[in-house]
């Protein structure tokens, strides 16, 4: 291409490419009449390609492409082209999607931007890529791409007409600092599948939509430092299944709302510490299934009607809540018994000593079991949690063997059962020969003794029976205690 051929605008481009001045036309300097005089002077995009891939170059210079408030006609097509200067194209707005697919570029800035997308799958920027604050209508397609430097979409709007296709595909991205998302609003899903990012994700304060489907697909994301989304809000589905975060996944503050289906998926996911706490509560499903966290901060009143949690692991939970206020999450399953998350929570509450919620979790886990028994099992079991509370309330076994011990001392008081051999039998006493009768094992000699009658004799039965119904539970309610410890 020859200088010859070239717009005043473009010539200007031409020769500051050498030296890597910039070309603000935004202050409406460049001197050329007709069409290209005002806000938006035109650039042809073969023109840009052309200084890309040869053009002049100065001795002692760097040459860079940095031009600021032009039009961009045509097509900027640089697919597989190898592409050692800057290009910092900010303010300016394009007339056709630029085709960067296999590309090798030095370092991209698009900052400020209007296109109506951007096709870069497979790419390779040795530096970084900046689309912060672009208004971009259509798909962005980096899926596949590798940036040795950061990934800036902050403050970007994306949307693209076509729902079922992502308006930001970064599926096997590989960023080598962070991705700045900040800000960011979207209409239509993100796509994050298989892609590493060696920093962090930074979705402060951003806004995805996309009802009734994907805002935010992210299977298998492995991020080496924190998911961060404070403040955001997404309506959509936000599925990060075999994720690897091992820093936060920060949602304070965050409103996650997809009605009728998952809200938010981390099933399978390994994280250093997740924080669900504050904003408004989740509208849909939470499923949290087979996690590993290590500090789960989770607030009662961020959770929806529906959690998953079956295999979830976590060491720490906050902030501490009476067990009252953590058990309702754990019947909330699609009315599945998970043991598993009964014994998890006893182990977060004895983690911090407190033995009290513990036991009470312990209890709501035997009731909870004792539902899916058959008619038989149900009945033993109602007969153990009126006894001893399942062996956590051993003071109630004490509170009925005194009230039976009371019973029957009075009743015998009042009618002392004759001896079975006058004048071998020892003294009565109706308190240890109640005792005798409802202690089992223990023998005071006083039941073999003696032989009531009438219904003196079938109130002995009902002691007899009953102690044994209540020695049966407290064994069982001790055993059961002393195996988990």
């Amino acid at each position: 291409m020859e200088i010859d051929d070239l717009t005043p605008a473009e010539r200007r481009v031409w020769r500051a490419f050498a030296t890597g001045t910039s070309v603000d036309f935004r202050d409406g300097s460049e001197g050329t009449p007709g069409p290209d005089r005002g806000p938006e002077p035109a650039v042809r995009a073969a023109v840009l390609r052309a200084l890309l891939l040869n053009g002049p170059r100065e001795p002692g210079e760097v040459a860079a492409l940095k031009v600021m408030g032009a039009r961009i006609t045509g097509q900027l097509d640089l697919r597989y082209a190898v592409v050692g200067s800057v290009v910092r194209l900010n303010h300016c707005r394009f007339d056709a999607v630029p085709r960067l697919a296999g590309a090798h570029l030095n370092y991209l800035n698009l900052r400020d931007c209007a296109l109506p997308g951007l096709a870069a799958a497979r790419s390779r920027i040795d530096g970084s890529l900046r689309l912060t604050r672009c208004r971009i209508d259509g798909p962005v397609q980096l899926g596949g791409a590798q940036i040795s430097g950061a990934l800036f979409v902050d403050r970007a709007e994306i949307t693209a007409d076509d729902p079922a296709q992502p308006v930001l595909a970064l599926h096997q991205l590989s960023v080598d600092d962070d991705v700045c998302a900040r800000g960011l609003r979207t209409r239509g899903p993100i796509r994050l599948d298989g892609a590493c990012v060696a920093g962090s994700i930074d979705l402060d304060d951003a806004e995805l939509s996309n009802p009734a489907g994907f805002v935010l697909q992210a299977e298998a994301l492995d991020v080496g430092a924190n998911l961060l989304a404070r403040r955001m809000r997404a309506e959509g589905r936000i599925d990060l299944r075999g994720s690897r975060v091992p820093g936060r996944v920060d949602l304070l503050h965050t409103s996650l709302s997809n009605p009728g289906g998952t809200a938010l998926r981390l099933s399978s996911c390994v994280v250093g510490e997740l924080w669900l706490r504050e904003g408004p509560p989740i509208e849909g499903r939470l499923n949290l299934r087979r996690a590993e966290v290590g500090q789960l901060h989770l607030a009662p009143e961020k959770l929806p009607d529906q959690v998953r949690l079956l295999d979830l692991t976590y060491t720490f939970l906050t902030p501490h809540e009476p067990a009252e206020r953590r058990l309702p999450m754990l019947e909330r399953d699609d009315g599945a018994f998970d043991p598993h998350a009964y014994e998890q929570l006893t182990a977060a509450y004895r983690t911090t000593g407190d033995d009290r919620a513990a036991r009470l979790v312990q209890l709501a886990k035997q009731r909870r079991h004792r539902g899916t028994l058959p008619w038989y099992g149900r009945l033993w079991g109602h007969l153990q949690d009126a006894a001893v509370g399942y062996g956590f309330r051993p003071l109630r076994a004490a509170g009925w063997l005194l009230s039976l011990l009371a019973a029957g001392s009075i009743a015998y008081a009042g009618h002392h059962p004759p001896p079975l051999k006058a004048g071998e039998a020892p003294h009565f006493s109706p308190v240890f020969y109640t005792l005798d009768l409802l202690l089992p094992v223990i023998s005071f000699g006083q039941e073999s003794a003696f032989a009531p009658t009438g219904w003196y004799q079938t109130l002995s039965y009902v002691l007899i029976v009953t102690g044994w119904i209540l020695a049966s539970t407290v064994v069982a309610g001790v055993t059961r205690t002393v195996s988990r410890q």
